[in-house]
């Protein structure tokens, strides 16, 4: 008996499984833009990096938001810690209204389809700009990460790398940092 109901409690949870793997967006068809959960929407509307910038974060050019977090314990001298504050400052001027941009752009798409307007022509139209505005987006992070590896000495390169819980000491693979 015992066997019988364990066997019939694995169909059930293997059923229950199958029934969720064949609906892995249910659900999102209620967000007011289908392709952004609400987090993405904050994160671009406020010009945070999404991850946009990992090429650069995790081959040793960290973003200036994070080295400013860890300001005290990187031991940023006064200079160093205006200067990646106006870096993070323009970074932020530049990347928000980027960011209004990408989520107007992805709100007029989900319109194109919920209105049933969409054509093979203002797809391709809508999708060229979405593109066009990512890559405006991301090499914005991108070069924020650049100018503030610029502005470190590489001992704090080498404790941003071992506080942010990277394997291997940045700079250690050739890179060669200014200051």
């Amino acid at each position: 008996m015992r066997r019988l109901l364990l066997a019939a409690t694995l169909v059930i949870m293997c059923n229950a499984a199958d029934a969720q793997s064949d609906q892995p967006y249910a659900g999102l068809e209620q967000r007011p833009i289908k392709a952004l959960s609400r987090q993405q929407i904050d994160d671009l509307l406020s010009g945070r990096g999404m991850g946009l910038a990992l090429a650069a974060e995790l081959n040793g050019y960290p973003g200036p938001s994070h080295v400013l977090e860890l300001g005290d314990r990187l031991e940023l001298t006064s200079d160093q810690r205006i200067r990646v504050q106006k870096l993070y400052d323009a970074m932020k001027q530049e990347t928000a209204p980027l960011g209004n941009k990408l989520v107007e752009q992805e709100r007029e798409l989900d319109q194109l389809f919920s209105a049933r307007a969409v054509t093979p022509e203002s797809l391709k139209a809508t999708i060229a700009a979405i593109s066009e505005t990512q890559a405006q987006l991301r090499e914005s992070h991108l070069k924020y990460h650049l100018t503030t590896a610029a502005l470190l000495n590489q001992s704090q390169m080498q404790r941003y790398a071992e506080l942010r819980g990277y394997q291997h000491p940045i700079g250690s693979e050739g890179h060669r940092h200014h200051h």
